[in-house]
């Protein structure tokens, strides 16, 4: 099972404890996953449809608990490409007087029109704002795999819905943003500490600490490489340095002898000879009287000059 799939079906374990919860839940599973189906006589019903045997349980007990409706639901069997079940969840009976109330219609003496936006007095509370997200997931989100990426999206085909939910994302200061995508929008988190905090949002909290121990693991993971990687770079430029030293150092040597050198370039030029893996500090510990990392250092360049000048010449 995927990981989005882990987080939805903790998601529709949780039933909100007040009413207010319960339409905000209900009103984004059937903006974002719901149809309105026209049954005549100006009476308008509606049904979702859902591959989660766990959100279409939770969408039952919403309509029982808070309009006392026990919808019909039909279970499709998907033969294609072994896809899920598909559950589909209808009332069966107008139901114009639950849609307004959730805010997905507005009834007046012209009739009947869609709210493509979240209506505002559904979400009043920060406990329907957090049930909302929560509906709104369940119904039209996906989170991907954090061991690959971090990414939160919720696909919608109406813009106005689009922005309206990311309002109300960003109302909790997740960052969210909205791309086109064919024909839908796509309103999307992309760091993994506003995905953190979206799940915490929608109190998928047994999620949140997996990603968080995926997370936790990636950063160490990360260090170690980054550490490796640091080390194995100065161990590259030391031996590179170290074989350039030993060449200058021969050819000296062939060149005018090491014998013409300072006492202090003779020194510490034998001892490189002799020592080819030796590190600067172990080389300064080596000289008498002994030498910091910085003065073996200094007399090396001095040797390289002297190298270089000797080509120089050489090659005129």
């Amino acid at each position: 099972m995927s990981f989005s799939m882990n987080v939805k079906e903790e998601l529709a374990r949780g039933i909100p404890e007040k009413a207010c919860c319960m339409k905000a839940e209900l009103s984004a599973l059937l903006h974002s996953s719901g149809s309105l189906v026209l049954m005549g006589n100006m009476s308008v019903g509606f049904q979702i449809k859902t591959e989660n045997a766990g959100i279409a349980r939770l969408i039952y007990i919403l309509l029982k608990e808070q309009y006392g409706i026990k919808p019909e639901i039909v279970i499709t069997k998907n033969y294609h490409l072994k896809k899920n079940n598909t559950y589909t969840i209808n009332p069966g009976t107008d139901t114009k007087n639950i849609l307004a109330d959730l805010g997905i219609i507005s009834v007046n003496e012209g009739g009947v029109s869609i709210n493509y936006s979240i209506d505002k007095d559904i979400i009043h509370r920060n406990c329907c704002k957090r049930a909302y997200i929560k509906g709104a997931f369940l119904g039209c989100g996906s989170l991907s795999d954090p061991e690959k990426n971090y990414h939160m999206e919720f696909v919608t085909d109406n813009p106005d819905y689009a922005y309206s939910l990311r309002r109300l994302l960003n109302y909790f200061k997740l960052g969210s943003k909205i791309i086109e995508r064919k024909n839908n929008y796509v309103v999307y988190l992309k760091e993994g500490d506003k995905i953190v905090d979206a799940l915490n949002i929608m109190g998928a909290f047994q999620s949140l600490m997996s990603m968080e121990n995926i997370r936790a693991f990636k950063e160490i993971r990360n260090n170690v490489n980054r550490l490796v990687n640091c080390e194995t770079a100065n161990l590259d430029k030391t031996v590179n340095a170290a074989v350039r030293q030993i060449e200058n150092i021969k050819y000296i040597d062939e060149t005018i002898g090491l014998e013409s050198l300072p006492d202090n370039l003779q020194e510490v030029a034998r001892l490189r000879l002799m020592n080819e893996n030796a590190s600067l500090k172990e080389l300064g510990e080596m000289l008498e009287p002994k030498v910091g990392k910085s003065g073996v250092n200094y007399r090396l360049k001095k040797l390289d000059k002297i190298a270089e000048s000797l080509k120089g010449a050489a090659n005129v």
